[in-house]
């Protein structure tokens, strides 16, 4: 496992990039990926009211979670560079400028 962690905000969002032979979680309605290389991470947006609080840059705000949808991809290059891209996209959908979002990329301990 590759985890792709991204920091901005002062709030932090991991995902991670499932390599060949690892098998990524499965959920009901998750698709079926025959990929070399999986791509599992959260989606938020900032809602008005509900969801769950987060602190941005010491303001609380509200955000609604949906259901992390895997992405396949034939190399591990893809794949990582499509997690960053997610990884800020996620940070500009509440705010933060994706061009300040520090990336760091880690291979998970097996253990």
């Amino acid at each position: 496992m590759i985890l792709v962690c991204g920091s901005g905000g002062g709030t932090d969002l991991t995902g991670t990039v499932f390599e060949r032979g690892e098998e990524p979680p499965a959920y009901k309605g998750a698709p079926d990926e025959d990929a070399p290389y999986v791509w599992v991470c959260d989606s938020f947006y900032e809602v008005e009211s509900g969801g769950s609080a987060l602190l941005v840059d010491g303001t609380e705000i509200r955000v609604a979670f949906e259901e992390p949808m895997p992405r396949g991809f034939d190399t591990r290059d893809q794949a990582v560079e499509a997690a960053k891209e997610h990884i800020r996209t996620q940070f500009a959908r509440i705010g933060v400028d994706a061009d300040t979002v520090e990336i760091e990329v880690t291979k998970a301990d097996p253990a």
